[in-house]
């Protein structure tokens, strides 16, 4: 059959014109990654970046942009310097997305092709690429072949679908049972208790569980008031536990708590939205020891894979329990004979809560298959090597507090408290600290609150997940913390307020 000539106007551009779009904005990407060594890593933020956002604002024509796509890419280009620099090699802040090219590459042709993946007989080939992924996944986290798996938007959602099929497992399929009790530790991310919120729970369902002094969730407290719920007439159902909190990358005692998941029927989520993907590294294996034991585990690949934001994974150990909570029928699809041509693969539609969903699948198995699982291996452990390196070096410069040794690759530290210093004005004096070492333009850090008798204090944390980030940023950033460390006399109770606080 031979290809109708296409009119080159309206929404179906020819050829051409299609290829020099994508010239124009891919010169104008990978422009912006040839630059990225000599980059802020801060990019530009608050007055600055709101000052770019409006230089760039235009509004939307009838007709075609009349600066055409090389002034729209500038305009693209522009506004993206109004944002934190996540891909650079010297973004430690947060938790970084390093923004794999390859995974970028895989976007595109999947956009292009825009198939349709929720149902396997809809698309059988590309789902079985997204299959294959998951299955791998599933056996690197130590699950066997009963396991299933979904890509999501992030671990958002992932933490959503896992509480669901928690609750279904305990309580069916019924209404939102008011006595249920779910348990996490008082370090756990904020998407813990949004996820329990949007799957119907009150507020108080959720117990937050003390830690110790590594701020790791305490066994012993959570079986405590497991046991305390149950007399009092509640129906415990789930933990989450971490595997990398947020705050200072702690890794919750897994076996300690599995122990007592089994020993009181409890549904046991592993939030390994950050630090799971380690387990490919033999380290971080060592380090997550016991993740296999969870009922299910959430993970980020746009984390600990380095891909672009918007790819999230949640694995069950049991895969049937995901679709039983998850599965709908509806009459409009019986021409797909869903059972019959499945081929035994999983449709995304029939395991989370997304129908219409992007093909997610091709944006992890194609950077695998390009790179090699033995690439992200060896960077994952290069992460890890880093903190240690980092830990080690913040432990030789005087006048800093490691507040703990890395658990994986966050390394949290402040400044040291000086005899009679005031609480506002200790923290002052490491918000100034931080401000100056993310001034030298090297690295950007990010802080947390970490709680004690006497308040919350104000903590530097390190965050090092980028594939671009190797031990030249790690040497550079124990210069600037060196050469910009202040001293408590610089800093009174009175200036505090004036130091610019956060908090």
């Amino acid at each position: 059959m031979t290809t109708p000539p296409r009119k080159a106007s309206g929404l179906e551009p020819d050829r051409e014109t299609i290829e020099s779009w994508l010239r124009t904005f891919a010169d104008a990407a990978l422009a912006q990654l040839d630059a990225l060594p000599v980059a802020s890593a801060a990019g530009c933020v608050g007055p600055e970046g709101a000052a770019i956002a409006k230089s760039v604002s235009r509004p939307i024509p009838e007709e075609p942009y009349g600066g055409g796509a090389r002034e729209l890419a500038a305009l693209v280009t522009r506004a993206a310097e109004a944002a934190l620099n996540t891909i650079g090699p010297g973004y430690l802040a947060y938790i970084p997305g390093g923004g794999l090219p390859t995974s970028a590459i895989a976007s595109l042709v999947a956009d292009l092709l825009n198939r349709y993946t929720g149902l396997v007989p809809a698309a059988p080939g590309l789902t079985r690429l997204e299959s294959d992924v998951l299955r791998w996944l599933a056996n690197e986290f130590g699950y066997g072949p009963a396991a299933a798996g979904l890509l999501t938007s992030g671990g958002s959602l992932s933490q959503l679908a896992a509480m669901v099929t928690a609750r279904h497992v305990h309580f069916g399929d019924v209404a939102v049972p008011a006595d249920a009790r779910a348990y996490t530790s008082s370090q756990a991310h904020r998407s813990v208790a949004k996820a329990l919120r949007l799957a119907g729970h009150g507020s108080d369902a959720l117990r937050a569980i003390a830690v110790d002094a590594r701020w790791r969730m305490d066994p012993h407290v959570l079986a405590d008031a497991v046991r305390h719920d149950r007399a009092n007439g509640l129906r415990p159902f789930l933990v989450v536990a971490a595997a990398g909190t947020t705050n200072t990358g702690a890794i919750d005692p897994l076996p300690a708590i599995a122990d007592v998941c089994r020993e009181h029927g409890l549904w046991l989520h592993v939030d390994g939205a950050y630090g799971g993907a380690f387990v490919l590294c033999r380290e971080g294996r060592e380090a997550l020891r016991g993740i296999e034991r969870a009922d299910s585990i959430t993970f980020d690949p746009h984390k600990g894979f380095f891909l672009p934001y918007g790819t999230g994974a949640l694995l069950v150990r049991e895969g049937a329990a995901l679709r039983r909570a998850h599965r709908d029928e509806a009459d409009y699809l019986q021409d797909l004979e869903l059972e019959s041509h499945s081929g035994g693969d999983m449709s995304p539609a029939e395991y989370g809560p997304e129908l219409s969903r992007p093909f997610r699948g091709l944006g992890l198995w194609l950077p695998l298959m390009l790179h090699g699982a033995r690439a992200f291996r060896e960077a994952l452990a290069e992460k890890l090597a880093l903190a240690r390196s980092l830990h080690a070096g913040l432990a030789r410069i005087p006048g800093i507090e490691i507040v703990d040794a890395p658990q994986l690759s966050i390394v949290p530290f402040r400044a040291r408290r000086a005899p009679g210093e005031p609480l506002a004005a200790w923290n002052a004096r490491n918000e100034a600290w931080m401000d100056a070492i993310n001034g030298c333009g090297h690295v950007l850090l990010s802080s947390t609150l970490l709680p004690s008798p006497e308040g919350q204090l104000f903590t530097l944390r390190g965050c090092i997940l980028s594939f671009r980030t190797h031990a030249d940023r790690i040497e550079a950033l124990l210069a600037d913390a060196a050469a910009t460390l202040p001293t408590a006399t610089q800093f009174t109770a009175e200036n505090a307020e004036d130091a610019g606080s956060r908090r």
